[in-house]
């Protein structure tokens, strides 16, 4: 247990969380929606602060980040816990753990200092914060995120984009890439499937672009839910809009799962129109996720030469040199170290 970051403490013992965008109220003996923050006497404590439940080193493709490091690995962790609570849930198990207030929170303890020498040892290149919702662990992410760059590491969060702007302020000068869930362009969706607020999520998004850390954007395309065409070219038209056309957007094909099992996977259809109206927009990397012999290649925008050629996690070519197109010089937009 650790005391919280970003709270106040307003009448008598209660307190409000201004960790995320949901701002909870929150009275003593209470927690916030994401179920591990807990009002303590008129004080926030974090429950899961370094108690880690999964720990790997990934292909950073896998977060996915097309344009970040490409063939490197990224030291993958999360403790439990979201504050949302999505229909269909991949990691709903970890993600929306809730203990039914015995205190006791799964995991095992990893200080920050080790992490970061796991790591490098390792040989991974980058930490990334993902498979739960690292907002929600964020102290243990901003002390481990600070030591990770003193070390020459690069730090990624794999984030549904509802931090608050004076906690992503905090951690913004450690943090250099992202890969954002907007899924969907609805605010009926993101209410009744997320149970957080569009707007919120499109003001985030605008937050991390405004403070230079390097985003990918990530929908999950679900039947009946987000695959209509008003939505899709919502999305598109912002990404080319606000974030601009460099900003790759990943579209993946869902699969039954947590609360949407009555769903049917995704028909490559939908994908289609999702990167029709990427297209449309203007966007100049688009990527399918979930799907074999889907788009995955890196093209130079300038000659159609492969910048980087994938076979799932795997890189199959890699024609970039100090950032460019080798064939034709072409600067191509990303982190390339």
């Amino acid at each position: 247990m650790e005391k919280a970051l970003c709270f106040e403490t307003q009448e008598r013992t209660t307190v409000q969380c201004h960790l995320c965008r949901h701002r909870c109220t929150i009275t003593d003996g209470g927690r916030g929606i994401c179920r591990v923050r807990e009002n303590r006497g008129g004080q926030l404590y974090s429950l899961v602060s370094g108690l880690i439940v999964a720990e790997h080193s990934d292909p950073i493709e896998k977060k996915p980040l097309f344009h970040v490091l490409p063939g490197s690995h990224c030291y993958s962790v999360a403790s439990v816990g979201c504050n949302f609570r999505c229909l269909h849930c991949q990691n709903a198990d970890i993600a929306k753990y809730d203990d039914q207030g015995s205190g006791l929170m799964p995991g095992h303890p990893l200080p920050p200092a080790e992490l970061v020498r796991r790591a490098t040892a390792s040989g991974c290149r980058s930490i990334a914060y993902t498979y739960t919702e690292p907002t929600v662990w964020f102290e243990y992410a901003l002390a481990t995120a600070r030591l990770a760059a003193e070390a020459g590491l690069y730090n990624i969060f794999v984030t549904n984009g509802y931090i608050s702007s004076e906690a992503l302020g905090m951690i913004a000068p450690v943090l250099h890439a992202a890969n954002i869930d907007l899924k969907g362009f609805s605010s009926g969706f993101y209410q009744r499937v997320c149970g957080a607020q569009l707007s919120e999520v499109l003001d985030c998004i605008r937050d991390y672009r405004r403070r230079g850390i390097w985003i990918e954007i990530t929908t999950l395309v679900i039947p009946g839910e987000n695959d209509d065409t008003e939505q899709l070219n919502g999305i598109a038209g912002f990404i080319a809009d606000e974030l601009g056309p460099d900003t790759p957007w990943h579209v993946s094909r869902f699969f039954p799962c947590h609360r949407m099992l009555d769903h049917p996977p995704t028909p490559l259809s939908s994908l289609e129109r999702a990167v029709e109206a990427g297209v449309r927009a203007g966007l100049k990397y688009i990527y399918e996720g979930n799907v074999t012999n889907g788009r995955e290649q890196t093209l130079c925008t300038a000659c159609g030469a492969v910048l980087i050629g994938r076979r799932g996690y795997t890189l199959t070519q890699l024609n970039l040199r100090d950032g460019a197109c080798a064939s034709c010089g072409k600067p191509m937009a990303g982190i390339w170290g």
